[in-house]
C-alpha cells in the first residue's frame, strides 16, 4: 500500500497555536488537517480539512514541515505536509461540529502549554513558535496511539 498523504495547518495567533484532538476520545493533540483527496491542490485540500474540522476559512501559506509516521505491523505509512496558515473567516472560539465526528475538541495553546500536552509531531512547537526557516524534515517515527 502506498503512503497516505495528509496536510496540516500551523495556525498561530497572539502567540497561541490551534490544535485539535488527533482521534475521537484521544489525549493526543495535533495541528488541524487530514488526508488529501485526488484532483484538488494541496492548499485546496488543506483549506477543506480546516473548514471541516474547525469551521474556519484559511489562507494557506508556505510549507514549514515534512513529517512521516509509520506502523510497520499494520502496514501504515503517512506523509504529512504542514503549512503556515492564516484565518480569514470563521469563529475562532465558537462551537463547531466536525461532520466526520473525529475532531471534537480544539485548543489555542502557548508554547509552554503545548509542551505539557501529548502531541505529534515532536517538531510542531519549533515550526509554530520558532523563527522562520526553511521547511524542516522530521524523520520517520512510529505512529503514536
Amino acid at each position: 500500500m502506498p503512503p497516505r498523504l495528509a496536510l496540516r495547518a500551523v495556525i498561530v495567533e497572539d502567540a497561541r497555536l490551534l490544535i485539535v484532538n488527533a482521534w475521537k476520545d484521544s489525549d493526543l493533540w495535533c495541528a488541524p488537517g487530514g488526508g488529501a483527496e485526488m484532483h484538488q491542490s494541496l492548499p485546496e485540500n488543506l483549506a477543506r480539512e480546516v473548514w471541516e474540522e474547525c469551521g474556519l476559512t484559511v489562507d494557506v501559506g508556505p510549507v514549514c514541515l515534512l513529517n512521516e509516521y509509520h506502523d510497520e505491523a499494520r502496514g501504515f505509512h503517512q506523509v504529512e505536509l504542514f503549512f503556515h496558515c492564516r484565518i480569514i473567516a470563521g469563529d475562532r472560539h465558537g462551537a463547531w461540529t466536525d461532520p466526520e465526528g473525529v475532531v471534537n475538541r480544539r485548543l489555542w495553546v502557548t508554547q509552554t502549554e503545548l509542551a505539557d500536552l501529548r502531541h505529534k509531531p515532536d517538531s510542531l512547537a519549533q515550526v509554530a513558535f520558532g523563527p522562520p526557516s526553511l521547511p524542516l524534515y522530521d524523520p520517520i517515527e512510529p505512529l503514536a496511539y
